[in-house]
């Protein structure tokens, strides 16, 4: 190979190098380390601005651990996670506040209303029936002895008039009745009594003076008498039929004026304080849809059914056309002002989480970039349909979590913190410092339950998990009230061997036999 060969070669080399170096050093000066950020070390790291800088670090199985860098968790020796940072509004976040981002409170379709005051007035709705008005219906019975000869009303549901005949009696004692009377007539001038007397007989039996009249100008005599209608209505009850025979006060029909009617509501035991005679109510019928009628209550039932424990609310109404009949299905709303409750608190119903105990809400903390709630317990007043009055836990202008709370206290849940299921404010760690490890002897869960017990008395201290297989207690504890020395003690006492202390041989030899170590 000649000269000239050979410095082309290098030439085309040493300029493959130069731009090699310049690619080099070019990355290096546009790397995110060397961009204008300040230097730390041989690089930079320049936060965005209103992040946080302090990350901390969680445990998945017990939420209540938080530590500035990552390790294990004291308690149970899982590996620390994460914890989602709180923006620049950490420092004014509640501890017991569950902060939540926009993305999760748009998926769990979370809602928030103001609460507000207002004059309260309950919805009481009654469900109930169509009855006839009891004043109004009538037994038409015999006045005498005798036989059904001929019936004039066959059948039930049939309507009747006043006066109208009904039935045709056959009674040989009106035969001889109506003997007398004629007998008592010859002698009306020598016994006037006896005519009076005899008149009277047949008065009683229902005769009409018309009727009675008839007889006496006639001279005839028949055993038929007939039996009029003393009221008008439709009869409800068919009680004989022709050829019977019937006896002085036998019932032969029931007959029910249907010109006005009564309907009978039931009011459950909780409702009767809010009803009272007189209140005015709105009802509607299925028979009769699209029309709404309004009453007043005239009766309230003061006795309870020991069955229903309802009471029976009654409202008095004409029945013009007999449209409403009796055994309709009728339901009504009243409406009673609770003007003990005035300018009250009224919330929303599906604010409310109840526990049995406790009734709860969660209430949206103000001034916080990030929003986050926190749970209330409040006590309630009267409910009004879809609310409740609140009696005290909130105050006006509280913005309350209406929709999604029970996802809200879900979440508090799994972070450990005050909800509808822990009742206790959870003891926040402070640091590095407050946790601690120690050994303690014991074989069973009786001693694990008595090493926590007597651990979790100590002043300070707010976790304690002692695991039997490697005699290890994890403990939590605010260094500012105890140390793992006079946690020690206190576990010694309670009859258990520590790395520090021993156990009194009285106190051992108490134990039961299950937990005996030595």
């Amino acid at each position: 190979m000649d000269t000239d060969k050979i410095k082309r070669l290098l030439s085309r080399y040493a300029v493959y190098g130069l731009i090699l170096a310049a690619g080099l050093l070019l990355g290096w000066l546009l790397s995110p380390g060397n961009a204008g950020g300040a230097s730390h070390e041989g690089h930079s790291h320049e936060m965005p601005a209103g992040e946080d800088e302090t990350q901390r670090w969680t445990c998945s199985m017990h939420p209540q651990i938080k530590m500035d860098k990552p390790g294990k968790c004291p308690i149970c020796g899982m590996n620390l996670i994460p914890l989602l940072t709180t923006g620049a509004a950490a420092g004014a976040l509640h501890p017991d506040a569950i902060q939540m981002s926009e993305e999760a409170i748009a998926l769990a379709n979370i809602q928030t209303t103001l609460a507000g005051r207002q004059s309260p007035v309950r919805e009481i709705r009654l469900y109930g029936t169509v009855k006839a008005d009891e004043r109004l219906s009538q037994s038409q019975t015999s006045h005498l002895n005798g036989r059904i000869e001929k019936l004039f009303v066959n059948f039930t549901g049939e309507r009747v008039q006043q006066g109208q005949t009904i039935v045709t009696i056959y009674s040989p004692e009106l035969l001889s009745a109506q003997q007398e009377l004629l007998e008592a007539a010859r002698m009306q001038p020598a016994h006037p009594a006896l005519l009076q007397a005899a008149r009277e007989k047949l008065r009683l039996w229902k005769l009409t003076a018309p009727q009675i009249a008839g007889i006496e100008q006639s001279g005839a005599v028949s055993p038929y008498v007939d039996i009029k209608a003393t009221t008008s209505g439709v009869v409800v009850n068919k009680k004989v039929n022709e050829g019977d025979y019937v006896s002085q006060g036998t019932v032969l029909f029931d007959i029910a004026d249907f010109s006005r009617i009564w309907l009978m509501f039931d009011a459950y035991e909780s409702d009767l304080p809010f009803l009272n005679v007189g209140d005015r109510l709105e009802y509607t019928l299925r028979a009769l849809p699209g029309k709404t009628f309004a009453g007043n209550i005239s009766f309230i039932n003061p006795v309870v059914d020991p069955v229903t424990r309802t009471v029976k609310v009654r409202v008095e109404t004409a029945n013009p056309g007999n449209r409403l009949k009796p055994e309709m299905y009728a339901g009504a709303i009243v409406r009673s002002p609770l003007k003990e409750y005035a300018n009250q608190l009224v919330i929303p119903k599906s604010a409310v989480l109840w526990t049995g105990k406790r009734s709860i809400v969660y209430v949206k903390q103000a001034h916080t970039e990030t929003p986050a709630f926190r749970l209330r317990q409040v006590e309630l007043g009267p409910s009004l349909g879809d609310s409740y009055i609140i009696v005290s836990g909130i105050e006006e202008g509280d913005e309350i979590v209406t929709s999604g709370a029970f996802t809200v206290d879900a979440s508090a849940q799994l972070e450990g913190k005050r909800s509808m299921m822990n009742d206790e404010t959870p003891h926040p760690a402070t640091g590095p410092g407050s946790h601690a490890v120690i050994n303690v002897q014991g074989l069973c869960e009786m001693c694990k339950d008595r090493i926590e017990k007597a651990a979790k008395a100590v002043k300070g201290v707010s976790t304690a998990s002692w695991n039997k297989e490697n005699k290890e207690l994890r403990l939590s504890f605010d260094p500012a009230q105890t140390n793992p020395e006079a946690i020690s003690k206190a576990v010694a006492k309670a009859g258990h061997d520590t790395d520090k202390d021993k156990a009194a041989q009285a106190v051992y030899d108490a134990l039961p036999g299950c937990c005996k170590y030595r």
